[in-house]
């Protein structure tokens, strides 16, 4: 999969099929819409990518919307390389970009860029200058700017919708068994590993503590996890919480690796959920923490 940082697509990838959208956490729904673009590229035997933004538009627009994401774009490019794509087109999505009409994001982007003959959307895609681009507006200048517009169906499960807003609803809720079937895979956080107050390993469970970044807050407790570091793949624990018995006053996603004991400090890993186990709470003192955490590890394994 070659990646285009900016729309200077090359020859080979010109006048072929696009899928457009942010595609945060690509679930089944993101899924539907570009297994459809590829069939049809293969069908007429054209070159098939992708065009998302960086950052999420809804980021750069509002500073309050940094617990958004559900992937990284790290994440992002690893799971949309997993789905065949010949090339993925990042867009830098700042204050020139944003400005940029709908009528001109299709004439310099869509048309003079990428010269595609099919373009993917989802039903409710939205674009340019303060969102008044949609499905009609590209459906209008097909004809100018010689593409054929594809709009997919919405991908349903239990005659609900699903989209990223669903997904991210769910996950504030903890609903982790249910975020999975949606995203079809694990929801995972990838964070650089930082070092903490080493209170876990005192009391027998060391942890390896990493901020959420933008990344969407779960709900706050303890979690049965996945964790991958190179060729690591173990078992753990996590809790994403302040830490009430230690007063504490930072979120941090903590998590206790089954069966290793290694300095991972500075290292990036991947914490995949699997289950929720209980809320967070606060312990009368170090021996009630010590024996719910032993507890909540029976479970976790089991």
């Amino acid at each position: 999969m070659k990646i285009y940082n900016n729309a200077n697509i090359k020859h080979r990838h010109l006048k072929g099929v696009i899928a457009i959208g942010n595609f945060d956490g690509l679930h089944l729904g993101h899924q539907k819409v570009i297994n459809e673009a590829r069939q049809k590229a293969k069908k007429f035997k054209l070159p098939f990518g992708v065009m998302t933004f960086e950052p999420v538009p809804v980021m750069f627009f509002s500073k309050k919307n940094n617990d958004h994401r559900i992937n990284s774009l790290n994440q992002k490019k690893i799971q949309l390389e997993k789905l065949k794509l010949d090339f993925l087109v990042i867009i830098k999505f700042n204050k020139t970009f944003s400005s940029l009409t709908a009528e001109q994001f299709i004439k310099k982007i869509i048309y003079k860029k990428t010269k595609c003959r099919y373009l993917y959307v989802s039903r409710n895609f939205k674009f340019g200058y303060k969102r008044r681009g949609n499905i009609k507006t590209l459906k209008k200048f097909e004809k100018e700017f010689n593409y054929k517009n594809v709009i997919t169906n919405p991908f349903k499960k239990n005659k609900k919708i699903i989209s990223s807003t669903l997904i991210r609803k769910k996950i504030r809720s903890g609903k982790i068994v249910e975020i999975n079937k949606l995203l079809n895979r694990k929801w995972c956080v990838e964070g650089k590993v930082i070092r903490g107050k080493k209170r876990g390993r005192k009391i027998g469970f060391p942890t390896c503590n990493m901020t959420l970044s933008n990344y969407v807050i779960p709900k706050l407790g303890v979690y049965a996890v996945k964790v991958n570091f190179g060729n690591l793949n173990k078992d753990g624990i996590a809790n994403i919480g302040y830490r009430p018995t230690f007063k504490g006053q930072s979120l941090l996603l903590e998590t206790n690796i089954f069966g290793i004991n290694k300095n991972l400090y500075n290292k990036v890993i991947g914490v995949s959920f699997k289950k929720f186990i209980r809320p967070e709470k606060k312990f009368k003192n170090f021996e009630y923490l010590k024996k719910q955490i032993k507890l909540d590890i029976k479970q976790a394994k089991k």
